[in-house]
């Protein structure tokens, strides 16, 4: 058995229900791990391991016992300073959990650490850095998690998208993650921004764990991937309108991952959106910064000096939008929401980019979003899977796409081409 902070959840779990780990054992190496790499990786906002052992003595039996976890800044939990990012919230203690937060360690699972987010989830960087290049960002704005799923800190990880905050930091970091439907995950107790976006998801190192992880929160059965199915995927390789913000590295991985996908025996074709989704382009940013205008409207009345000048920018913009201008972007939300089946009909599952490419060098930005919005903003379910690694070495991932609640097949057909991609 390798180290146990280097177990996926789905294994350490089989080595604690077998006898040959103990969940302190467990524990024990993620802080270990956590001691000798958090200064160069800083994915924690707080880390409590006293709190964790402690928690570790009560923690009920379930499908998560003994699973340490992190927890985005952005949700609360009950007895741990919870910031948002912004020195607005410095030292706010809130007295509940998250409802995903609360649903997670009912069924077993010990928060280890609140882990870095971007200012609100949204704008300025924290410090994290890519574990497998700290000169690169790890992406955002679940930059803590998964850079802590990555390096090995803990197995499964909290996470948030409004645009590609889930989806495009698993691809940095080389590790799994997972935005839900729209909703799958309970939303109560995070600091929202968009109401019409934000989505809980998770990180892991499988898509197993990630099965495992968001089925116990949302008390879903959502399946076991690692079965295979009786049948090759209907795979529609979609470069998606994103594809001119397409590093070269990324337009090569996508042929390969066709090219080795139907020689696994997968249908693989082309499938493009109609050029009628180009609409959320322009319908994603409005939504996203006028709902957070209104939702900051505390923060933007009496603390506004306190919010990042990009921040400040984006936010005054939204709420200068028009209601007729945002109410028409979200009939566009609701139009292609609709419409997105019958562009999908006759395939299990789109394969289009996880990012523009390999994670940029320098820890002020956290990447581009643009290969992430447009499934955001149609509530789909979205995995992404590690895919080998860019030009200098960095990790690459492709992102599995599906229709809304259909979450059990997409986890099922992104971890058989997972497989096929290994």
């Amino acid at each position: 058995m390798p180290e146990p902070c280097r177990l996926t959840a789905t294994e350490a779990m089989r080595h604690l229900r077998g006898g040959t780990l103990s969940a302190v054992e467990l524990l024990e190496s993620c802080l270990a791990r956590i001691a000798a790499r958090e200064p160069v990786v800083r994915a924690f906002v707080t880390l409590d391991a006293e709190a964790a052992r402690a928690a570790l003595d009560r923690a009920p039996g379930g499908p998560l016992h003994g699973l340490p976890i992190g927890v985005k800044d952005v949700l609360d939990v009950a007895g741990m300073a919870a910031e948002y990012g912004s020195p607005i919230w410095h030292h706010y203690m809130p007295r509940a959990d998250a409802a995903a937060v609360a649903w997670a360690r009912a069924a077993g699972a010990v928060v280890l650490g609140k882990t870095v987010t971007t200012e609100f989830a949204t704008r300025k960087p924290g410090p994290t850095a890519n574990p497998h290049d700290p000169r690169r960002t790890p992406g955002g704005s679940s930059s803590g998690s998964a850079a802590a799923v990555a390096d090995c800190f803990l197995p499964l990880a909290f996470g948030t998208q409004t645009g590609g905050s889930v989806i495009r930091p698993a691809a940095f970091c080389g590790v799994v993650g997972y935005k839900p439907t729209f909703g799958l995950i309970p939303r109560l107790g995070p600091k929202l921004m968009s109401d019409s976006l934000d989505t809980i998801g998770v990180l892991a190192r499988s898509v197993a764990d990630c099965a495992l992880f968001a089925g116990a929160v949302a008390r879903r059965d959502l399946g076991d991937p690692d079965h295979k199915p009786d049948r090759p995927p209907r795979v529609g390789l979609c470069r998606s309108p994103s594809w001119p913000q397409a590093a070269p590295e990324t337009q090569a991985l996508l042929e390969r991952a066709g090219t080795t996908l139907a020689g696994a025996g997968a249908f693989v074709t082309a499938r493009e959106l109609p050029p009628a989704f180009d609409a959320l382009n322009a319908a994603h940013p409005l939504v996203m910064q006028a709902e957070s205008a209104m939702e900051m409207g505390w923060e933007l009345l009496e603390q506004r000096d306190l919010i990042s000048a990009d921040l400040r920018e984006r936010l005054e913009w939204g709420a200068a939008q028009p209601a007729a201008a945002l109410a028409e972007a979200l009939a566009t939300f609701a139009h292609l929401q609709a419409a997105f089946p019958q562009a999908v009909e006759g395939l299990d599952v789109l394969l289009t980019p996880s990012a523009p490419g390999e994670a940029p060098l320098g820890l002020e930005s956290t990447g581009d979003p643009v290969f992430n919005h447009i499934w955001t903003a149609l509530h789909v379910p979205c995995v992404t899977v590690p895919a080998g690694t860019g030009p200098n070495g960095a990790p690459l991932g492709v992102q599995v796409v599906g229709c809304r609640g259909e979450d059990r097949a997409v986890l099922a057909w992104a971890q058989w081409i997972a497989a096929a991609l290994a």
